[in-house]
């Protein structure tokens, strides 16, 4: 990199139960690797689910009252997912019992973890936790037990989330990116001005920084 070039700044807008944020993540990242580019990563905040109640849903039961979508279908979708996340090296475990969960107190622990430079670590645990271990993530101690996990402290975690501390900074950066007309996720935004939408694929997000690459020559 010429002393001069500044990294790529990436914003992400995502939430941790959407199975294709980690995946197009998880593709974004090797392209990253491949193309050599410099890079900053910048989570956001995004709730698929905001009226969800805090003890969650069955997953199987959500999809099917929110797309109509019949077992066979919801099926089909699991093993294309299960898929396209093996090949970035992440694994899901969908079964019977798999949950969808109301994640906004997930996203003020994230806002928290920000200010002690650990969110981009959290982020990653809570995708595992939620999609490879089926954690509880609805429950505020675990996710104070996962913030403990990735280095930080429980008792400011479980704090943070009994208190509600940071609830209005989340509800105002939600509506901020809305604003910004983001109605689904992943929307990844390089360098505050190039909006992608889904799980490109590794080479396709290869294509996209290559040309991002020329356009700051």
């Amino acid at each position: 990199m010429k002393p001069s070039e500044k990294p790529l700044r990436i914003d992400i807008v995502s939430d941790v139960v959407c199975p294709w944020c980690v995946i197009g993540y998880r593709q974004l990242a090797e392209a990253l690797k491949q193309t050599n580019t410099a890079y900053s990563i910048h989570w956001h905040p995004f709730e698929l689910n905001s009226n969800m109640p805090s003890e969650g849903q069955n997953l199987r039961e959500h999809i099917i009252e929110k797309y109509g979508s019949t077992k066979e279908e919801s099926d089909a979708s699991r093993e294309r997912m299960t898929a396209a996340g093996r090949e970035v090296g992440f694994e899901f475990d969908f079964n019977d019992d798999t949950r969808m969960h109301n994640t906004f107190n997930l996203h003020q622990l994230l806002h928290w973890a920000d200010q002690q430079g650990c969110m981009h670590e959290l982020k990653q645990a809570l995708f595992e936790a939620h999609f490879t271990h089926n954690r509880n993530i609805s429950d505020i101690n675990v996710l104070a037990d996962i913030a403990a996990e990735t280095g930080l402290y429980r008792s400011e975690a479980l704090a943070v989330l009994e208190g509600q501390f940071f609830a209005k900074e989340v509800r105002a950066e939600e509506q901020h990116w809305q604003q910004q007309g983001i109605q689904s996720v992943p929307a990844i935004i390089f360098n505050e001005r190039h909006l992608v939408s889904g799980a490109q694929g590794v080479d396709n997000y290869v294509s996209i920084l290559e040309q991002l690459a020329t356009m700051s020559d």
